[in-house]
Order: C-alpha cells, then structure tokens, then sequence
C-alpha cells in the first residue's frame, strides 16, 4: 500500500487548525502541524510534504515572509495560502511568493478539499517523467532493472541491490535533470523523514566504479552540490 500523502498545516487560528486537521486526516491524508513561520520553515528542512496549506497571518515570521524561505530550499511542494485579505493585489502578492493556489477565509470547507487535491494530483503528474523499461543502456554499460543486473564497461556481469536498480531507474528517468537529495530519498528509501547520512554519495561513488571509463572525471554520475544529483549523457 503506497503511503499516505502528508501535508504540513500552519495555521495559528487553534478551532480552524484543529477542523482543518480533523478533515484532511477524515479525505486520508497525515497532516503535521506548524502554529508560526519559523516552526513552518523548519518543519520542511526536515521533513518531505506533498502539500502545504499556510496561513498569511501568523506569529513570529508571516506566510508570504515563510512561504520565500520555504522557495529557497523547496521549489517543488504545492503552497495553498489562505488568507483574510481578498484584495486582488493580495492575490496577486501572494502568487508572486511562490503560492500555487490562493483561498480567502471564510472558505467552504469542501473547495478546500478539492482544491489540496487537484495541486497535489497537478504535482504528481509533473513529477512523473517518462518511464523507462526494463533495460537501459548507456556507452558500453546495460542495466537490467527486473533482474536486478547490470553489465559494466568492462563486460563483467553484476548484481545490483534494490535500492541501487531503483536509484539508477530515478536517475535514468530524469535525465540532465538535477533530481534533489529528498526526492532520491523519498522515492527510493521511502523515508519521510530525512536521515543525515552519505548514504546516496556512496552509491554514487559505486556507480562510478561500475560505469565511468574514469571515476575521477564523471561522464554520465554528477554530484550538484547542495542540491542533488544528476545523470548525463
């Protein structure tokens, strides 16, 4: 069974938090919760979230002043910002933030609903890249991801971890595409909350014993750092 889908919920207002938990938790969904932008901020330095839902109003640092650090470390996690001001210059402000989705309060309780839905299924399709079968080949390199195989530049047949043939379909999928160190451990390792280890640096590093002509001077396995990985060709 797939996990549940988590959402990160800051709202300082406590009867609206606590309504807003009780039915997002009612639609399936695990909701951690933030009552300030500095506990928001941090919440997703730690943790992965399929959605936020952040309020304007709120003690200690403000939605839009969170929702920009928020951009600064995670482009990708769908922001719904709810907010007492309707003005579309308010609107407007809080899009140019970074927000994907924008309800004034008092909202209806079901638009909501539908509205985390539909940004978390758009989020979903975006990150689905084109799969790949069940072999890849690359310079003189093959991996077979059924069987758990590859052959390397030297010709010589290995066996692969699952977590190595599920780190290298990532990889391959996302081609030229820098895929970020949460992602990678999201998808592969299934952790939601993140681990501080080199674990990924050292299957790199493995891949490029199996695959480089040069494991030196990378072709196809690069490290970005502070951000991710990436496979090239």
């Amino acid at each position: 069974m797939a996990n549940p889908l988590s959402i990160l919920l800051v709202e300082d207002e406590e009867n609206l938090h606590d309504s807003l938990k009780l039915n997002l938790e009612l639609e399936g969904y695990e909701v951690s919760s933030a009552f300030d932008g500095i506990s928001a901020v941090k919440a997703v330095q730690n943790e992965y979230f399929d959605l936020i839902i952040l309020d304007v109003m709120l003690p200690e640092m403000d939605g839009l002043t969170a929702m920009e650090s928020i951009r600064l470390q995670n482009m990708d996690v769908p922001i719904l910002v709810l907010s007492a001001r309707n003005s579309s210059a308010d609107r407007v402000l809080g899009l140019k933030k970074g927000a994907d989705d924008y309800l004034t309060k008092p909202f209806d309780l079901e638009e909501l609903l539908l509205r985390v839905q539909k940004l978390i299924d758009k989020s979903k399709k975006l990150q689905d890249k084109d799969t790949i079968g069940d072999t890849y080949s690359f310079g003189s390199n093959m991996v077979d991801f059924r069987a758990q195989e590859a052959v390397t530049k030297s010709g010589e047949k290995i066996q692969l971890s699952k977590k190595e043939a599920m780190l290298l379909k990532l990889l391959f999928e996302n081609k030229n595409d820098v895929v970020t160190r949460e992602k990678i451990l999201q998808t592969v390792w299934g952790y939601n909350v993140y681990p501080t280890t080199r674990t990924i640096d050292n299957f790199i590093l493995n891949f490029r014993k199996y695959f480089e002509d040069d494991s030196r001077n990378p072709r196809y396995f690069h490290s970005v750092r502070g951000v991710g990985y990436k496979y090239s060709e």
